[in-house]
């Protein structure tokens, strides 16, 4: 099978030498031949699935723990306005 890695190099905007074109044919050739070879491959009796680990996410239930009130959230702080901290901006307007 021949590619024209050029071609796909420039679709994909990316600006190759030649040398690396003959590593990445070579390359994708190998690629392309080993999923001919999965397309063989009988998969009619198995299962679809997203991992084969066996490994399940663990979680925990969320819990709620006392937090900070407004008043002490802002104690510390010397930029205030309305109940909120205040910030430099740091955007500019062009």
């Amino acid at each position: 099978m021949k590619l024209d890695v050029r071609h796909i190099a420039k679709l994909a905007n990316l600006p190759l030498s030649q040398e690396e074109e003959k590593k990445l044919e070579k390359q994708l050739t190998e690629t392309l031949t080993y999923v001919e070879i999965l397309q063989g491959v009988n998969t009619d009796k198995i299962q679809p699935t997203a991992h084969v680990t066996g490994l399940e996410n663990v979680v925990r239930q969320d819990k709620t723990d006392e937090s900070l009130t407004q008043k002490q959230a802002l104690s510390n702080t010397q930029n205030l306005h309305n109940g909120f901290f205040t910030v430099n901006a740091i955007l500019e307007n062009d």
